[in-house]
């Protein structure tokens, strides 16, 4: 197995492990958990189809603009999903200061700007995106077997 798909495999193990505990958060109601967890999960899923295509990203949360500018390295059912992947990222990753702090100059809590539509969005871009990144890592294992 390549490097690259050993690391694209680990990253989406770890995002797995997010979504399932996302799913739990919104469950039980700790909304600002759901959505960190979620953009983690996001994080982690585009880095590991990054990495598949051999693109070395910026060491940032929001890699959407890299996902856009090698559009053309995917497959064509993958390249179809990238503005909705792009957009998702850049979302997430604008509330997840907020989702860790709150609105602290405003002394709001998490749990007070972060709410459940937000989180229900979060999770649902999540089991969106993870799913379509495990099958560009299944077809790159079955590719290079």
């Amino acid at each position: 197995m390549s490097r690259l798909i050993k690391l694209a495999s680990s990253y989406l193990k770890q995002a797995s492990s997010r979504l399932k505990d996302a799913r739990e958060a919104l469950e039980e109601g700790n909304y600002p958990y759901a959505l960190r967890l979620s953009q983690e999960c996001v994080e982690l899923s585009l880095k590991a189809a990054l990495r598949l295509v051999g693109v070395e990203y910026p060491k940032v949360h929001d890699v959407s603009d890299v996902l856009i500018e090698v559009r053309s390295r995917f497959p064509e059912w993958f390249k179809r999903e990238i503005d909705l992947m792009a957009d998702a990222s850049t979302v997430l990753v604008a509330k997840r200061e907020l989702a860790f702090y709150g609105g602290e100059e405003d002394l709001l809590t998490p749990e007070e700007v972060i709410s459940r539509e937000e989180a229900e969005e979060a999770v649902f871009f999540a089991e969106k995106i993870y799913p379509l990144c495990k099958k560009l890592l299944f077809l790159h294992k079955s590719s290079n077997a």
